[in-house]
């Protein structure tokens, strides 16, 4: 079916129609217009669609930053299939496992990756990502779809560990742009610096907000903070998507000199920034723009204005154009003021839901309001405090990581009893994993072979600790929080 152009998913073509010459990616020095990157990613779609890809598929990357990945991800919404980004510091036991839950039809997958994705990719197609961006010069035809179109399967761990593809539409992802548009004003000058993989909420909605925009992204294939601040000194970047710890490092490879006055913007999210943190971006020129949000919400529903970032210190904001945030007990029933309770989000940008998945789907919801099983409280203003983040979650860099996950991994060893991860303080990456191990043989050395194995190197545990029990409750409940307690007073001896 036909709709509006604000509704169509493929924003880069609309946006080469409009302003063809226009900056549109910068990568490693080499410019590429709006229409020469629309030219690509037709010819990428074109190669899919080849292959057999079809209206209602869905389709897998792996693949790491870089111009070929940025335009295969606006390709394939185009062939008419969903996009379905993987992340690329996976090991092959965590790949099978969501290949199995997102069952693409293809997998496109740069040369890098060949190895890791290895024999996981069984009853599919796999696509160099190098061979569909020297397909002919073939524009396809292009399909029209409405905003509920599936655009993206992106892939979250609830509490329990188990991975969720998360079914973001066109609609989802528009609404983001245009409320993050509003909150921030757009300028043709303004250069989006994006140093985050682009396989993350964070990564995929600067490509998106781009060619709504019709702004260029400077890409760089992983964040180092000279290159960062390099980028924005000497390429003129104005915004800049990071976490607390890539801003204090950028901070630090500048011994904090002064920042140029054309970087107007900051976005970091992973929670609240130290308030050591912001005093220093503000003496560097650096206004920071705090956000929460989710992949269920297509990148943050809540921001803090850079001007209110030290004056409401620790609050993460109001909710954007179009969406909403409540409070609420135990029983559903909304709060009034400084009350805390679990955070619930609603708005358009807010997710479909959970792909194959209509048990968590409907856990998720409450009626129109979406369950974040995050703490905060709401204040005489109207901003948000996130409390606590979800139950037991660690974010370490920016990366959520889930205990039970690890867990799981952990028990799955011969020489393990029992297992429970806990996330603790680390200077430079906000958190980090520490396992407990009831074993029944084995060594510690050989359980981080293990886990290496398994498991992202972000996931594995710094340290583990053998003990005789781990404390639970008399219902078998893990009491996390002695663990931490341990830890702490072994640190203070």
């Amino acid at each position: 079916m036909t709709v509006s152009s604000d509704a169509s998913h493929d924003w880069l073509h609309e946006r080469a129609q409009r302003t063809p010459d226009r900056q549109a990616l910068i990568d490693t020095n080499q410019t590429w217009s709006f229409a020469e990157l629309d030219d690509l990613s037709g010819r990428i779609a074109a190669g899919l669609m080849k292959s057999g890809a079809k209206q209602g598929d869905r389709i897998a990357l792996l693949a790491a930053n870089g111009t070929s990945t940025a335009a295969a991800i606006h390709a394939v919404p185009r062939s008419g299939a969903t996009l379905v980004p993987l992340n690329t510091r996976l090991r092959a036991p965590e790949l099978q496992h969501q290949l199995q839950i997102a069952k693409p039809r293809v997998v496109i997958i740069d040369e890098e990756h060949r190895d890791l994705l290895g024999s996981t990719a069984t009853n599919t197609t796999v696509l160099g990502l190098e061979d569909l961006s020297d397909e002919p010069d073939i524009s396809p035809s292009r399909i029209s779809v409405n905003a509920n179109f599936p655009h993206t399967v992106m892939f979250t761990s609830g509490t329990t560990g188990t991975p969720k593809g998360v079914i973001l539409s066109a609609g989802n992802h528009y609404n983001s742009a245009i409320a993050a548009m509003i909150n921030m004003g757009v300028a043709e000058t303004d250069r989006w610096l994006c140093c985050v993989p682009l396989f993350h909420m964070a990564g995929l909605s600067i490509l998106i907000r781009s060619a709504i925009f019709g702004i260029p992204v400077v890409l760089q294939r992983t964040f180092n903070p000279e290159d960062a601040n390099r980028a924005i000194e000497t390429q003129h970047v104005s915004i800049a998507s990071v976490v607390p710890t890539m801003l204090s490092r950028m901070l630090d490879a500048r011994d904090d000199r002064a920042f140029p006055g054309t970087f107007r913007s900051a976005l970091t999210g992973g929670g609240p920034l130290a308030r050591e943190l912001l005093e220093r971006c503000s003496a560097a020129g650096i206004p920071v723009t705090q956000t929460y949000g989710l992949t269920e919400t297509a990148s943050q529903i809540v921001t803090l204005a850079p001007s209110e970032s030290l004056i409401r210190l620790g609050a993460a904001g109001r909710a954007l154009w179009g969406s909403e945030v409540r409070v609420v007990d135990d029983g559903g029933k909304p709060l009034g003021a400084n009350n805390p309770g679990e955070i619930q989000v609603a708005g358009p940008t807010v997710m479909a839901g959970y792909l194959d998945n209509p048990k968590a789907t409907a856990c998720a919801f409450d009626g129109r309001w979406l369950r974040t099983g995050d703490i905060g409280r709401i204040d005489d203003d109207g901003y948000l405090h996130v409390l606590d983040r979800r139950t037991d979650l660690i974010i370490s860099g920016g990366e959520n990581i889930y205990p039970a996950e690890v867990e799981s991994v952990l028990l799955a060893h011969p020489g393990v009893q029992d297992a429970a991860v806990v996330g603790l303080h680390h200077p430079d990456w906000g958190q980090r994993p520490v396992a407990f191990v009831v074993p029944t043989g084995g060594t510690i050395n050989g359980l981080i072979e293990h886990c290496a194995t398994n498991l992202a190197t972000y996931k594995c545990p710094d340290t583990i600790h053998f003990v005789d029990t781990l404390p639970r409750t008399a219902a078998g409940k893990l009491q996390r929080h002695l663990l931490r307690e341990q830890v702490r007073s072994d640190d203070r001896t």
